[in-house]
């Protein structure tokens, strides 16, 4: 039930993220894991976003999340700032909670259709419900443009999670994977 109701939701996001003034699709695997965002400006700097990540990595591992953040690009940088709610459903536990967090990029001046550059996004126990305490998810990535609207890139994630009665913190998801952005 939780998963079917997670999935309606991230339909829902991705429905209203089409009638953004500008948005994006993100897809990237790895040899256990998928991972489908999408995200799209409210207002100019304001961006609604959410995705949903499934893996088998540690466990069976589906992971949702929706986002406010205050966001700001040009032909430097590009980042975005602001709070998280990140659902998480695991062999180890159930849960979900309000983090913080954000991404960053740079664009390397010598080569400018490519930036690096990563996120982090992390909900403490006090503001959790269910059997999660804590959870946090970081990740890296070099981005290359192949067309102005097309990015591709290569990265590393990590997710884990502490749920009550587990003995601590768990990884849920970690390792390599490629992945395509578009952006409209």
């Amino acid at each position: 039930m939780k998963l079917t109701s997670l999935l309606l939701s991230t339909a829902a996001l991705l429905t209203a993220t089409l009638t953004c003034q500008a948005g994006s699709l993100d897809l990237n695997l790895s040899d256990e894991a998928v991972q489908f965002d999408a995200s799209g400006e409210l207002a100019p700097g304001i961006a609604l976003g959410g995705g949903i990540l499934d893996s088998d990595d540690r466990g069976d591992t589906t992971e949702g999340h929706l986002q406010v953040l205050g966001v700001d690009r040009n032909n430097r940088y590009d980042m975005g700032v602001g709070a998280r709610w990140t659902q998480l459903d695991t062999d180890f536990g159930d849960g979900g909670g309000l983090g913080l967090g954000g991404y960053g990029y740079v664009y390397v001046p010598s080569l400018p259709a490519m930036s690096v550059g990563g996120y982090a996004f992390y909900t403490p126990d006090v503001v959790t419900a269910g059997d999660l305490e804590d959870s946090a998810e970081y990740g890296v990535r070099a981005r290359y443009a192949f067309a102005p609207n097309v990015d591709g890139y290569v990265g590393y994630r990590r997710l884990r999670g502490d749920f009550e009665g587990t003995g601590g913190a768990r990884t849920l998801d970690s390792g390599a994977n490629v992945g395509v952005q578009l952006s409209f």
